[in-house]
C-alpha cells in the first residue's frame, strides 16, 4: 500500500510540475474543498428553474421542457462531431464510432416526437402558441451549426441556385441562398420576415464564421480526405448513410408529422410556409451525396 501512495504521490508532482505548480499547495487545497454532490455537479437547481412559461396553460410547460431536451442533444451532437472534424489521424472505427454515437442521438430525437406529438392538448397548444410569434424552432443556431459541421456548403444551398454556386463564393453570398432563407425569405425581392431578420441580428456573423471554420473540416470533406481503402470501409459507409437519412429524412418527418397533428394547414409561428419548407422532399438536403444512388437520388424523402 504505501508503495502504491508513494507512486500515486510522485505521478501527482509530476503533473503538477508539468504546469509549473507546487503539488503540496493543490495538496493542501484539497484539505478545504468541499465534497462534490450530485446536485452541485449537475447544477440541479439552475436546471429545474429554466423553464418560464409565457402563458397560464400547463401544457406549456411540456413544449418548453421538450425543447430544452433538445438543445441539450444538439450540444452532445456538436461535442462528438468536433472531435472528428478536430482529429489529425483520422481511423475508419473511430470515425464510424462517432458517427453511430451522433445517430443514437438523432434516433432519440426522431422518436421523442411523441411527447409533443401526443402529450400536449391541441386545444392548450393553438392558445399559448399564440403568445410565441414570431419564435419558432427554425431559429435553433445549434441545429444550424449541426449542418455546417456535417457537409458542404454547395450541399445547403437552395437548389434552385446551386449552379452558380461554387467553393470560390463568398460566404455571404452562400448564406443568403441556403436552403432555409426560403422559409422567410422573398428572393425575388429580396425581403426578410421578423423570423429571419431576429435570427439573423443574434447569429448571422457567428454563422458566418463557423461556415468557413467548416468548410474544410466538416465530416463529408473529412471523409473524402482519407485513403480510399477507409473510404471503402463498410461499416463507415453503412454509418454514414443512416446519419444522413436519420437527419435529413426520418428526423425532419418525424418534426413534420407532430407538426401536422396541430397546425393542419395553419403557418408556423414564425408565418412560414412550414409543409413546403420542411418535406425533405422540398429541401433537397443531402449531407453525403456521393453515397447514395441515382434512384435514391431522385426519390429523396419519399423512399
Amino acid at each position: 500500500m504505501r508503495e502504491e501512495q508513494a507512486q500515486l504521490h510522485q505521478r501527482i508532482e509530476e503533473k503538477f510540475k508539468a504546469i509549473d505548480q507546487n503539488p503540496d499547495v493543490h495538496l493542501e487545497g484539497l484539505i478545504w474543498a468541499k465534497p462534490i454532490t450530485y446536485w452541485d455537479y449537475i447544477h440541479t437547481d439552475a436546471l429545474l428553474n429554466l423553464q418560464l412559461q409565457r402563458s397560464t396553460l400547463p401544457d406549456e410547460m411540456v413544449f418548453i421542457m421538450y425543447h430544452q431536451i433538445n438543445e441539450l442533444l444538439f450540444k452532445m451532437i456538436l461535442w462528438e462531431i468536433d472531435q472528428l472534424s478536430q482529429c489529425e489521424t483520422i481511423t475508419a472505427p473511430f470515425f464510424t464510432e462517432k458517427l453511430r454515437r451522433i445517430s443514437r442521438y438523432f434516433d432519440m430525437l426522431s422518436s421523442s416526437f411523441d411527447i409533443m406529438g401526443d402529450g400536449m392538448e391541441k386545444e392548450q397548444y393553438m392558445k399559448f402558441r399564440n403568445t410565441l410569434t414570431p419564435a419558432s424552432g427554425f431559429q435553433s443556431a445549434q441545429y444550424r451549426l449541426i449542418e455546417f459541421s456535417s457537409t458542404e456548403l454547395i450541399n445547403l444551398i437552395d437548389h434552385r441556385f446551386r449552379a452558380s454556386i461554387d467553393r470560390n463564393t463568398p460566404y455571404e453570398h452562400a448564406y443568403e441562398h441556403l436552403y432555409w432563407q426560403a422559409a422567410g425569405k422573398d428572393h425575388a425581392t429580396g425581403k426578410k420576415n421578423t423570423l429571419i431578420q431576429l435570427f439573423e441580428k443574434r447569429y448571422k456573423a457567428d454563422f458566418l464564421i463557423k461556415m468557413e471554420a467548416y468548410n474544410t473540416t466538416n465530416l463529408w470533406t473529412r471523409f473524402k480526405q482519407l485513403p480510399d481503402a477507409v473510404k471503402k470501409d463498410e461499416a463507415l459507409i453503412k454509418a454514414m448513410r443512416h446519419y444522413d437519412y436519420t437527419v435529413n429524412v426520418t428526423w425532419v418527418m418525424a418534426h413534420y408529422d407532430a407538426a401536422g397533428k396541430y397546425l393542419g394547414n395553419a403557418e408556423a409561428t414564425g408565418g412560414s410556409d412550414w409543409r413546403k419548407y420542411m418535406h425533405p422532399k422540398y429541401q433537397r438536403r443531402i449531407f453525403f451525396p456521393e453515397l447514395w444512388s441515382e434512384e435514391e437520388l431522385k426519390n429523396w424523402g419519399t423512399f
